[in-house]
């Protein structure tokens, strides 16, 4: 059998196991986000994202981290509350992960795996680092933290 993201699962943001099965037959984007970030103004463009696609299909799981330049050192409640205060997302936030490393969450190994970066390189190269997943599972596509999440809209709305 095949991998797939589905054979994952994460703690959300109050430390509920969340089994990545649950998003079965749904597009999903995955984000590394953090909240002092110059890309932090990204979670508007990714909540009208999800608030223009989730009937149809489409989920975002954010995975706050803080391993670049420390620009995520809250804790998980305090990244919820700031989350909700400044961009009133509605897509699920899960638990601050390392994304690089030997402590790499077990997804993020995968995701890199599937989706490379620039010349092949596996590691995340920043926060708002994207990647596109199809309905089956599959790992579509990553995207750079540059690429505003409007600029996906075409690609996202192939894939639902």
């Amino acid at each position: 059998m095949k991998n797939t993201i589905y054979q994952f699962s994460a703690d959300d943001y109050r430390g509920q196991v969340i089994d990545l099965s649950k998003y079965k037959n749904k597009t999903l984007l995955i984000v590394n986000t953090a909240s002092e970030c110059g890309f932090t103004s990204q979670y508007k463009g990714l909540q009208e994202l999800y608030s223009e696609y989730k009937e149809r299909g489409f989920e975002i799981l954010a995975f706050p981290c803080n391993q670049f330049k420390q620009q995520e050192k809250g804790s998980n409640s305090d990244i919820k509350s700031f989350c909700d205060l400044q961009f009133n997302i509605q897509f699920d936030l899960f638990s601050k992960i390392e994304v690089n490393g030997e402590n790499a969450h077990p997804l993020y190994k995968f995701l890199k795996k599937e989706a490379p970066g620039i010349l092949g390189t596996e590691s995340i190269k920043w926060n708002f680092t994207k990647f596109l997943i199809n309905k089956n599972g599959d790992v579509v596509k990553r995207f750079a933290p540059i690429t505003k999440p409007e600029a996906m809209s075409s690609e996202i709305e192939s894939l639902l």
